[in-house]
Formats: structure tokens, sequence, C-alpha cells
């Protein structure tokens, strides 16, 4: 099989990215937008949060015309979509969009964060001039650490890994980091990929979704928390992949709680997905905190140049066990971020957005035991 153009980078983003844009999912009926600044207080004398973020950080590519290209038996129009991306990635250039990721993380303060699709790129064709090397890992904590931050990567599980043209390399990762001043281990990490997955694709693309969790100290108290993105897409099978994948995620943390799963989990509540995590005694925080409030965190459209949001799915997750208040109550609140035309920043073509998904920060209030 000639892999050098149909298994191109077009390839690799097309299979890296979050999820599929050409499939929307509706709004289910009578929900109502959310309003960004209704919450519940947090504040309780006695009482300690825990605060905990999800963010896809996007690669930064348009692949749907990629993948219509590498689908017609004409191999002509392949290398054009090629450019095509590259040029996109360098339109939604993400260490600019990092800056904006950190200034998230700085307002949010969270304890906890699960990152999903923190991808390495490296492209390297001397021909044409096209050298793009980003760590996008490395960028983002540099980027904390500008800003006096010390968070700490507890570790990250690798989804994908693609070397299928000379000059192109790109790895996709998870990766959960931990606030170092007030988040410590207690126990070991666990980082590594679904039993249920696609799998090899072709001559040097593999992909293997994962996730990693880990047993914290939060503030001295053992809390467990895993991130993970699951398989994106709606083809037949996916959604039952995704349950499966789901279920191992459950059954890694086990009986543990409290508990925080994040992710990208590529799903909608009623999903078989949501009804496993649910089913293992999580709350699906949004839900229970904005009743009614439909938070859409995707997606932008691909070169993130939309000047007002176009998000219409709800597929990121904050799931917690173990946390609530009386009755089993959650108290505290959630968050969407970077979903405002605020949260734009200049690009170096026009005004982008800092992912195509929005994140989900989502605070907890945990009162003391009594005697």
């Amino acid at each position: 099989m000639n892999t050098r153009i149909r298994y191109s980078l077009l390839a690799v983003l097309a299979i890296a990215v979050a999820c599929t844009k050409d499939t929307p999912l509706a709004p289910m009926p009578g929900e109502v937008v959310a309003s960004r600044s209704a919450s519940v207080s947090v504040t309780d004398a006695g009482a300690g949060t825990i605060t905990a973020m999800t963010r896809n950080l996007y690669i930064g590519a348009d692949v749907d015309a990629v993948i219509q290209a590498l689908l017609t038996p004409d191999p002509s129009d392949d290398f054009d979509a090629l450019l095509q991306a590259i040029t996109v990635v360098g339109q939604t250039v993400y260490p600019l969009r990092a800056e904006a990721l950190a200034d998230e993380i700085a307002r949010s303060r969270p304890q906890v964060v699960g990152l999903q699709e923190v991808s390495e790129i490296h492209i390297n064709i001397p021909p044409l001039g096209i050298a793009v090397n980003q760590d996008f890992l490395a960028i983002l904590m540099a980027a904390l650490n500008a800003r006096g931050l010390h968070y700490a990567l507890v570790d990250q599980s690798t989804n994908l890994v693609a070397t299928p043209f000379p000059g192109v390399a790109v790895t996709d990762h998870d990766a959960l980091l931990r606030d170092a001043d007030h988040v410590s281990l207690n126990g070991p990490v666990i980082a590594t990929i679904y039993a249920a997955n696609l799998g090899h694709l072709a001559d040097g693309v593999d992909l293997n979704r994962g996730y990693v969790v880990a047993r914290l100290l939060i503030d001295g108290r053992p809390v467990t928390v895993a991130t993970t993105h699951l398989e994106s897409g709606n083809a037949p099978g996916l959604p039952g992949l995704r349950a499966l994948q789901a279920q191992e995620l459950v059954a890694v943390v086990g009986g543990d709680t409290p508990a925080i799963l994040l992710g990208d989990f590529n799903d909608t509540t009623g999903s078989a997905m949501h009804q496993v995590v649910t089913g293992a005694g999580f709350t699906d925080t949004w839900a229970a905190m904005r009743p009614g409030a439909r938070g859409f965190t995707c997606c932008e459209v691909a070169d993130l140049s939309n000047q007002v949001p176009v998000l219409n799915q709800r597929i990121d997750y904050v799931f917690t066990r173990g946390l609530g208040g009386p009755n089993g109550k959650l108290l505290g609140q959630v968050t969407i971020v970077g979903d405002q035309p605020a949260d734009k920043i200049a690009g170096p073509s026009f005004r982008i957005w800092p992912s195509d998904h929005a994140g989900l920060v989502a605070s907890f209030l945990e009162r003391p035991v009594t005697p």
C-alpha cells in the first residue's frame, strides 16, 4: 500500500481531532442558554473547596476537506489538502492560544487540570520551507510558570503515534496536572490505553485512546482523579466503543470516593457512555448544578475565526462521586470558560478562540465532618 500521500499529515490530523464537526448534535428540546455568571456560593465557614478543570487543547486544523480528499479515488488533491491544513495550523498557532489557556488556569486556580489533545507536532519538509515543531505541554507549562503558577505533570497517556510520512510525526496525549503547592500524590498513578480501541489504522498510524488515574491528596484530603479522551465520531459501533472505554475507566477507579472524572467523553446525556458512568455512582456535575442549562462546549469552526460562539454539543464533562453535601447534593459551582467573544485573542491573521472546545471548571464545597 502506498502511504506516502494517503496517510500523510492529513490522515493524522483527521484522527487526532477531538470530535467530528460535520455531524453536530442538535440541542435537546426545552434547553435554555446558560449564563456564565450563574452559580452557587461556595463560601462556608470551616469548609474546604476542591476545584477541577477539564480542557481540550485542540490541534488546530480543518480536517473535513482533508478527509474528503483522502476518500476520493484520485490522489491528486491530497497534497493540496495537506498544504491547506498546515496553513490553518499556522493561523490557529498554538503558542498564542497557550497564553490564553494559561490565563484561564490562572483565573480559576484549579487544584487539578485534565487536558486532552496535548499534541506534539513535528513537520519538517525542507523543500517547501515547512518547519513546525511544537510540544503543547511544554509550551503550556512554560506559560504557567511565567505566571508564577506551580503546576506539575502527574502523568500522561499516549493516544496517537503517527509517523506516516517522511518529515511528519504527530503524537497525541491526555495529561493530568496538579497544583504542586496544594496537591500531592497519594499512591500509584495509572497511565495507559483502553483495552477496546481502534488501534492500527495504517502503516505508521496507531490510534489508542487512554486515561490517567491518580490517587491524590488535595489540601490533605484524599481524592481520586482521572482524565480521559474517549473515541470520537458517530459511525456505527463508536457509541458502543465509548461505552466500553467508560466501563474500563470506572472499573479502574473502582470504589474510590471521593472521585472526579475529567475529560472529553465525546457523547451526550442519554448515551450508553453516560449511563455507564452515572450507573457507577457518578454525578454529571453540570446537569446537577445547572439543570436546564445546555452547557455546550463543542465546537468552534476549525480555523477558530468565527465571531460569535457556535458551540452546539455538550461532550466535555466533570463527573463526581462522594463530594456531595447533605443528602448527597453537590454544593459549589460549575462554569464554562473560553466561550465568550472576549475570550478570543489576536492571531496572525484574525482573532481566534483559545480552542475549538470550551472548558469546564467545577468547584465543590466540602463541609467538615462533624463528630
